[in-house]
């Protein structure tokens, strides 16, 4: 098919297609499908229709990218390609292999379960959360997964036994009487994930934001002051504050565009010592990333593949008082609209007995600090105004009637 057809010209209207969701529905912005079908496994993902065999750019070593690439290129059936995943490093023929004939075995019951079906209709849906983790982040680095859940644990048992039983000595029941995550100091781990400031051992902390547009990251010096020059306290807070960004961005999922604003610092040197260490740490994710070194103006511009919502998306709703903004009018911004309303009546009704109904908040103020304001109101449009205070209020909402 010519690359440039419009794709009017290859789809007709009420044709059957193949396709893939690449990418969750994400906050307003639905989800993303593609044609291009890819079945992830444990240390490969399938492509079928494609003759290509990628390896992953987290494994450096070219000599075992060599030796990973001649396995699959003798392996692999034709008209399949494949993606040599980073689990793959250091694996056997034989574990590529098991991983090629599930694969493979995958595909055929979805090609079969196409043919007996009509549209639309889910052919496939990947493994689940938990299966799915076992798949992608278990490995020989991981010390033991711990499963409180009896079905869980037989579930995941099994899964492993039968795709990669040398790791079946890291699978654990945990029996223990106080809930997991208590145990495994979990719990409080989950508002610090959440919140929007994260402090440093030093006394400096970083502050995220999350918006529609980006997320911005800010790094302040706090309470550290350091005993060096400036320059050396500025420094050393942004190798700190570096580690532990690039902790918060995979431990909070955050996606898309990612602006971190550093301490502004005058030696380039440091600059890219910064970089480096940023790069370094930001290794170990394995969403893909791009990153731009370190501006000038002390800023690091990055992007990370958003597949799903972040962290706080899941786990939070917008706030139903303020809408999601993180802030509402303050009482006084609210006291002078309700003078200002209460001037517009006074064009065309005067002498009139008035009932202001208000957040306590606003009341109390237009009682107290605010009550010259009122009786001037009253002066000039003979008015006789009555204030309500009703706590079922938003502090935003208020409504003046006459009586």
């Amino acid at each position: 098919v010519p690359i440039n057809l419009p794709i009017e010209d290859m789809l007709q209207e009420g044709e059957d297609v193949f396709v893939q969701v690449s990418k969750d529905t994400i906050g307003s912005k639905g989800a993303r499908v593609t044609s291009y079908i890819t079945l992830p496994g444990r240390h490969l993902v399938l492509m079928p229709g494609v003759e290509h065999i990628g390896v992953s750019r987290k494994i450096l070593d070219e000599d075992e990218r060599t030796r990973l690439k001649d396995i699959i290129s003798e392996l692999k059936p034709g008209n399949f390609g494949f993606i040599i995943r980073t689990a793959s490093e250091g694996c056997t023929e034989e574990d590529l292999k098991k991983d090629i004939d599930y694969l493979m075995l995958l595909w055929e019951n979805i090609q079969k379960k196409k043919e007996k079906v009509g549209s639309p209709y889910v052919l496939y849906a990947d493994l689940d959360l938990a299966l799915r983790s076992v798949r992608d982040l278990l490995g020989h680095e991981i010390e033991s997964l711990i499963i409180d859940s009896a079905e869980e644990y037989r579930k995941i048992t099994e899964f492993v036994n039968t795709y990669f039983s040398k790791l079946i000595s890291k699978i654990r029941h945990y029996e223990g009487t106080e809930p997991i995550f208590d145990a495994y100091g979990i719990e409080i781990e989950i508002p610090k994930a959440l919140g929007k400031r994260v402090w440093l051992k030093s006394g400096g902390y970083i502050v995220i934001d999350q918006t529609e547009a980006l997320t911005s990251i800010d790094v302040n010096t706090g309470k550290f002051v350091g005993k060096a020059s400036l320059e050396d306290t500025i420094f050393k807070t942004n190798i700190e504050a570096v580690k532990e960004i690039a902790y918060q961005i995979m431990l909070r999922n955050l996606g898309g565009i990612i602006i971190i604003d550093f301490i502004d610092m005058e030696k380039e040197e440091n600059r890219k010592k910064l970089f480096s260490v940023f790069q370094e740490a930001m290794r170990k994710d394995r969403a893909k990333c791009t990153i731009l070194e370190v501006s000038e103006l002390g800023l690091i511009q990055m992007t990370r593949k958003r597949v799903r919502e972040s962290l706080e998306r899941i786990l939070c709703e917008p706030c139903q008082y303020c809408d999601g903004k993180g802030f509402i009018k303050s009482p006084t911004t609210v006291c002078y609209e309700i003078f200002m309303e209460l001037r517009r009546i006074g064009l065309t009704r005067k002498n009139s007995k008035i009932m202001i109904s208000a957040n306590p908040h606003v009341a109390d103020l237009i009682y107290d600090d605010e009550r010259e304001g009122i009786e001037e109101i009253e002066r000039e449009n003979g008015f006789k105004i009555v204030v309500k205070a009703d706590k079922s209020f938003h502090q935003e909402y208020y409504e003046v009637a006459t009586l």
